[in-house]
């Protein structure tokens, strides 16, 4: 168990194993990340955090209306607080919409540094047609930065490969090694050395000479070698022009990761609040919660298990809940009295095996694990309708 100098921990809202990183923290995120600063400094991984839009809607759970100068000090001031958590390969993803996307550059540019951005996503958060606006806003934004582009770079996961990928991967000779896909033998000739300029002579006797400005792939005893080793692919008739051969079984297979992601792919708010609405029936849930499979997507390509990821406005638990079932350790912050009555019973249901949506088909998620729910200390007690004690932040 961690423990924090002014966390107060709360046994009876804790649930599963005892002896665990992972966190759920009511209080306002400002004092508790100046308190993580001190325990957690340059450890996360990565931070996911959905803030307020400031588009002057009112929610079921709060309303989004501060005003924009107001925002803007507010936004600012915890981006300040979170940028020094982040580890050297971790990375930071901001949900906001077209209100104040422009500002959330500038602002986070200059916590961050310009240097350090990396993209911007662009999330397709509905797919049904909006008629009662000017335009139908069907997409909302994701900023990235990373504490070190190249590190993050060095350490980020790719996407895993569509079958259309997979099927470039054949094995017409029936390579013990399995599929394989072939690349040209020759490359262009700007850095060669003479070593790569040679004839190549087929195992059916055809030679094979270089076009202009070619060079091959190796040098001679290099080839050679690698045509000895069967790592050459010369054709069905073994006289075709020299090909590399690359095994599925050495290589990484994935994808880069590109910045559209449609609602197809890792889900909307329309599923994400259908998900919420199948745990929590009876409940006022969140207007505006993200996708499971948004959140995955995040921590696909930033993280590994065991990685720490933080989320300072956690609202529903959906990024406690994805770490969860991804086997990250997770920092999840809240102020409002729905962690006790959505987040913790979420929570609950993923360790007990009980809650079969969102992404726990994907993760082949069981069961198990725990979690430990702290306070801050110096909030005021109050009281549920079902007479539990819960904690408010005054």
């Amino acid at each position: 168990m961690i423990i924090i100098k002014k966390f107060k921990f709360l046994e009876e809202f804790s649930y599963g194993v005892k002896d665990t990183d992972n966190m759920i923290i009511h209080g306002d995120n400002k004092k508790v990340l100046d308190q993580l600063s001190k325990s957690h400094l340059g450890l996360v991984k990565c931070i996911y955090i959905d803030p307020p839009y400031n588009n002057s809607e009112k929610y079921t759970h709060y309303k989004d209306d501060m005003g924009h100068d107001r925002w803007v000090d507010y936004i600012t001031n915890t981006l300040k607080r979170l940028e020094p958590l982040l580890s050297q390969d971790g990375s930071i993803w901001i949900s906001i919409d077209d209100n104040e996307v422009h500002y959330l550059k500038v602002l986070a540019d200059k916590v961050f540094k310009r240097k350090n951005f990396l993209t911007t996503i662009i999330w397709e958060h509905r797919t049904s047609r909006e008629n009662r606006k000017v335009f139908s806003n069907n997409h909302e934004y994701i900023l990235v930065y990373a504490k070190n582009p190249d590190k993050f770079k060095a350490s980020r996961n790719l996407l895993p490969a569509t079958p259309e990928i997979l099927k470039r991967y054949k094995n017409p000779d029936n390579d013990p090694r399995g599929p394989w896909q072939s690349v040209s033998a020759h490359v262009q000739a700007g850095h060669a050395v003479k070593s790569q300029f040679y004839d190549i002579i087929a195992p059916n006797g055809k030679v094979h000479s270089l076009p202009n400005g070619r060079c091959w792939a190796y040098n001679k005893e290099r080839m050679d070698k690698e045509i000895s080793e069967n790592n050459i692919w010369f054709g069905k008739d073994g006289n075709g022009v020299p090909r590399i051969k690359k095994f599925l079984v050495d290589k990484e297979v994935g994808v880069t990761p590109e910045t559209l992601w449609l609602g197809s792919e890792v889900g909307t708010t329309n599923t994400a609040k259908k998900h919420l609405l199948s745990l929590f029936p009876d409940k006022k849930v969140f207007d505006t919660p993200k996708p499971e499979e948004l959140i995955k997507r995040i921590l696909d390509i930033s993280t590994n298990e065991g990685d720490i990821v933080l989320d300072a406005y956690l609202g529903s638990g959906t990024t406690s809940a994805v770490a969860h079932k991804m086997n990250r350790k997770y920092i999840g912050i809240e102020k409002g009295e729905h962690i006790y009555d959505i987040v913790v019973p979420r929570m609950q249901r993923i360790i007990d095996g009980e809650e079969y949506g969102g992404i726990t088909k994907d993760t082949y998620w069981n069961c198990g694990g725990g979690y430990n729910l702290y306070q801050f200390k110096g909030v005021q007690e109050i009281k549920l309708k079902e007479g539990n004690t819960i904690y408010q932040v005054s």
